[in-house]
């Protein structure tokens, strides 16, 4: 049959099928704009979070760091942007920093735990998937270790069982920097160590860029914490707490992430007893969380692998909160590790 031909006697069709769908993009268009804006807030125990969706399952995300300020609601609304597939899939996320005032010596254990009492106080002792990002990541190993109990299913993203050595020389300076109010100093320095490639200059540029258009004033208990969180990174060698993880997870990362070697991450996936790994080729920190395959990995995971059972009735959390477009939450990029973590 000649092309001609074709084109007549599916021409009717051709019309149906696209007023149909421009039906369903209109319809889709309509349950697109339904998803309510991004609320930010702080739970009673000291923790920011970001709430986005108002899905039944409930999408714990453990940020990256060091630093447990709040990133702005225009930097969010980029931040979140491909996570729209989970809320679409009936997932309220919320997103959350580490608690304010951490004593000194607090370590990713302790922040593990701190994260499970979160779960217990304000999600009725379960939450259905947990995500964790960089520092988040990290943290995510001892949440996974210690309260097994307390998620569906986790996922651990651009995080291995240790920083490479040359992340871990930034974290402290990073965090000191940061902590004094001199941020732009703060991200020049972490581009500069782990960009080492960059031509010379460019590292203090790109980081007084990134600072005005993510930073802003800082919490009281900023300087303790970020110096607290720095501290705990360079500590961390999750190695002794893989092997007993006794759940299934989601190892998601790079092969060319600038904080954590491809080696870290085969020996972090080999060390975890059930562990499904899935590596981006020339990827590195921040293009794995933003890639179009991880939201999908994450849901193929839920999907395949069963999920922790506890017997407890969820219930509905108690958190103060504000309004995205008036909030005066302190900015820090680094809920999925874009600062020194």
């Amino acid at each position: 049959m000649g092309r001609r031909t074709t084109l007549v006697l599916v021409a009717g069709g051709a019309t149906a099928a696209a007023a149909g769908g421009a039906f369903a993009r209109s319809r889709a268009r309509g349950r697109r704009t339904a998803i309510p804006k991004l609320v930010i807030g702080l739970f009673p125990s000291g923790m920011a979070y970001v709430r986005w969706g108002t899905g039944p399952k409930t999408l714990l995300m453990l940020g990256g760091g060091p630093g447990n300020a709040m990133p702005r609601d225009l930097f969010l609304s980029w931040l979140l942007r491909p996570y729209r597939p989970l809320v679409e899939e009936g997932y309220t996320i919320w997103m959350v920093t580490r608690k304010r005032n951490m004593p000194t010596g607090h370590t990713f254990a302790d922040m593990a735990d701190d994260h499970a009492q979160l779960i217990a106080d304000e999600f009725g002792g379960k939450a259905d998937l947990v995500v964790g990002f960089s520092t988040g990541g990290q943290i995510g190993f001892y949440l996974a270790a210690r309260h097994p109990d307390s998620f569906g299913h986790i996922v651990i993203a651009v995080a291995g069982y240790a920083d490479d050595e040359q992340a871990k020389k930034i974290l402290v300076p990073y965090a000191r920097l940061a902590g004094e109010g001199r941020i732009d100093e703060a991200m020049g320095s972490m581009f500069e160590v782990l960009f080492p490639s960059l031509p010379r200059g460019v590292g203090p540029v790109l980081g007084a860029v990134q600072s005005r258009l993510m930073y802003g004033e800082t919490h009281p208990s900023f300087a303790n914490d970020v110096m607290v969180e720095a501290e705990a990174e360079l500590a961390c060698d999750a190695r002794d707490v893989l092997s007993s993880i006794p759940v299934p997870v989601l190892l998601v990362c790079g092969d060319r992430d600038e904080g954590f070697s491809k080696e870290v991450y085969e020996e972090t996936a080999r060390l975890i007893p059930d562990c499904t790994l899935r590596m981006y080729e020339g990827l590195g920190h921040m293009g794995v969380v933003r890639d179009k395959r991880f939201t999908s990995d994450i849901l193929d995971f839920v999907r395949q692998r069963p999920a922790t059972q506890l017997d407890r009735e969820a219930e509905q959390p108690m958190v103060l909160e504000f309004s995205a477009a008036t909030q005066g939450e302190p900015v820090n990029p680094s809920l999925v590790g874009t600062g020194a973590g």
